[in-house]
């Protein structure tokens, strides 16, 4: 079975992912899984690129050299029209370095107070990265992204998902993906529409082809 180290401490992340690739013959270990099955200390990765991709590759490069293990990482985030693309890349510190998710949906409502439904558009967007720095990929990577549109509510629904979910209203499933919890959410959300982008590469680069 093929190792896969997923960028991310974030349980929510975590699991989505498995289930984007349950079945798949792919052992996906979180950097906390990693760290205690491999002995090592993945240093955290500073995200100061201008874009998702860009904090992607990151991420993937510098967990792939620390673990020695091909590493998939992940930066999305919300854009939201009303506020120029905002918070985007700042996503998941909007209100601030260690800020929470109650912290970052109640600025984001802040945010756009008074402004009318119609004009509350949005999308979370996702970029994938895989990096494999010490095998065969070298310095080479493999990208996808995929985005899920929406609006955003002036009031939080329901009590799964994680980040903006509550506030993320999906027009496809008829309810926010905090109300659809990870098996609906999963099927078209920004991460599992870049997932079944990458995953013929992804799976093609693990299995040696």
């Amino acid at each position: 079975m093929a190792t896969l180290v997923f960028a991310t401490r974030n349980r929510g992340k975590l699991v989505e992912l498995r289930e984007l690739l349950a079945d798949r013959g792919v052992d996906v270990l979180s950097i906390d899984e990693a760290e205690a099955r491999l002995g090592v200390t993945i240093p955290e990765v500073v995200e100061d690129a201008d874009t998702f991709v860009g904090n992607a590759a990151k991420k993937a490069r510098e967990v792939s050299a620390a673990t020695g293990l091909p590493a998939l990482a992940d930066d999305s985030g919300l854009e939201v029209d009303a506020l120029d693309g905002a918070p985007g890349v700042y996503s998941a510190r909007y209100a601030g370095e260690g800020a929470g998710d109650a912290a970052n949906n109640v600025k984001l409502l802040a945010a756009l107070d008074g402004v009318a439904a119609a004009r509350r558009t949005a999308r979370f967007r996702c970029a994938l990265v895989l990096a494999d720095v010490c095998g065969r990929l070298g310095d080479e990577l493999v990208t996808a992204d995929g985005a899920c549109e929406g609006t955003i509510l002036d009031a939080p629904r329901g009590a799964g998902g994680f980040g903006y979910d509550p506030l993320f209203f999906a027009p496809e499933l008829g309810m926010t993906f905090a109300e659809a919890g990870v098996g609906p959410k999963g099927q078209l959300s920004h991460r599992a529409r870049a997932m079944r982008a990458i995953a013929p590469a992804l799976l093609g680069y693990l299995a040696g082809a």
